[in-house]
This record gives C-alpha cells, sequence and structure tokens, in this order.
C-alpha cells in the first residue's frame, strides 16, 4: 500500500458551509492557486460531482487530469485519478469533524504517484506542500464567505 500524507485544520464555520466550498469546483481557480481550471463532468442524482477535469499550474508540474469523486454522506469526500498526462496516481480525501458550534476540523489526506521517478522523501513534501496550501486556501476562502 502507497504511503500517503495527511494534514488537518480547525475551520471557524460549520461542516456543510466548509464541504459547500469543497463540493464548488467551478470556483476553484479563485481560491487553490494550482487549479487553473475546474470542470465538472458528470454528477451524480444528487448533482453532486462524479468526474472532475482539473487543469494544474503548481510551478514544475503542470498537468491536465480527470478525477473520479465518491461522496460519503456529507462530511466525506474522496477521489481517486482516471487519466492523467504526468500523473499515475492521485488519490485523496476531505474528511469533516463538527468541532461544536460553528467550528469544523477538516483532515486532508493525499497520495500521489508521478510518471517521472522522483524520491519518495521529496514526493512526501510535495503532498505535504499541496495540502497545506489547500486547507490554507479552503480556510481562507470558507471564512471570508461568512
Amino acid at each position: 500500500m502507497a504511503e500517503h500524507t495527511s494534514s488537518s485544520i480547525t475551520i471557524e464555520a460549520a461542516p456543510a458551509d466548509v464541504m459547500g466550498v469543497i463540493a464548488d469546483f467551478s470556483r476553484y481557480p479563485e481560491w487553490t492557486g494550482e487549479v487553473k481550471e475546474a470542470e465538472v463532468l458528470e454528477t451524480d442524482a444528487s448533482g453532486r460531482a462524479e468526474k472532475v477535469r482539473l487543469l494544474l499550474d503548481a510551478g514544475a508540474i503542470k498537468d491536465d487530469h480527470t478525477l473520479a469523486y465518491t461522496w460519503t454522506g456529507a462530511d466525506e469526500v474522496s477521489w481517486t485519478l482516471v487519466k492523467s498526462q504526468m500523473l499515475r496516481s492521485l488519490d485523496g480525501s476531505y474528511r469533516l469533524a463538527p468541532l461544536g458550534g460553528d467550528r469544523t476540523e477538516v483532515t486532508y489526506q493525499l497520495t500521489v504517484d508521478v510518471k517521472i521517478p522522483m524520491l519518495g522523501m521529496i514526493k512526501r513534501k510535495a503532498e505535504k506542500v499541496i495540502i497545506d496550501r489547500a486547507l490554507a486556501g479552503l480556510k481562507k476562502r470558507v471564512e471570508s464567505a461568512k
């Protein structure tokens, strides 16, 4: 089993508000930094995205990839890679845990495998940077919307 990287952050908002921002893929370019385009290709019966194409520009890594999303209740979403130019795999998840009041702990877990050779240590560092930026961007986006 591949190693994964995870991190958590507390956001001053209810879980539903946090998940609302996570699920709004068309607005990712406004707050994620690395995502330049996001296009929902398929949705489920509830209107939630099942397949999303993302155009990523993270400096050294530029990629056009498609992810398949699985929604578990109202507090968890996970994804796996469908196709990519640079990535062999990209698996991740957001898990939300209510902390009482309008506070939510968000845990982001990520496993990335690139098609080019890369030391595991460097890959984990890249995963950590991606996670930390995503959580900080999510926190800023959700809390500024209040």
